[in-house]
């Protein structure tokens, strides 16, 4: 079970599935503003003032789908992986790492023996 725990934790597979929900939730409202984008082209000369069908509120109704998917996916996964992430794999404490400690002691000995 921990090696589970470590593959959903650790690996960017929770990122890749918010990135693709994310990703195929835009899609449909950039397709609804597209469609009702070229809704209001004309045909030909002739209908330039003919009544067409609106695609507006396919639109917003996307648009808004997209708000409420975007806001479910946060607050249900994000929120959560982010949360059981720092539990079990916290991040280390801010400060200096210890490679660049070691560098900046050789180098501060070796300033001290050109003296």
């Amino acid at each position: 079970m921990s090696g589970f725990k470590n593959f959903i934790l650790r690996g960017n597979l929770v990122d890749l599935a918010v990135g693709i929900i994310i990703g195929v939730a835009f899609a449909a409202v950039v397709t609804t503003f597209t469609q009702w984008l070229t809704s209001l082209l004309p045909d030909s000369l002739d209908n330039v003032f003919s009544n067409k069908e609106n695609s507006f509120g396919a639109f917003l109704n996307a648009l808004i789908a997209f708000v409420i998917m975007a806001a479910v996916v946060y607050f249900f996964v994000v929120v959560p992986y982010t949360k059981a992430k720092e539990k079990y794999f916290p991040s280390p404490e801010p400060g200096t790492p210890d490679d660049v400690v070691l560098l900046t002691e050789i180098r501060d000995a070796i300033r001290a023996q050109q003296r």
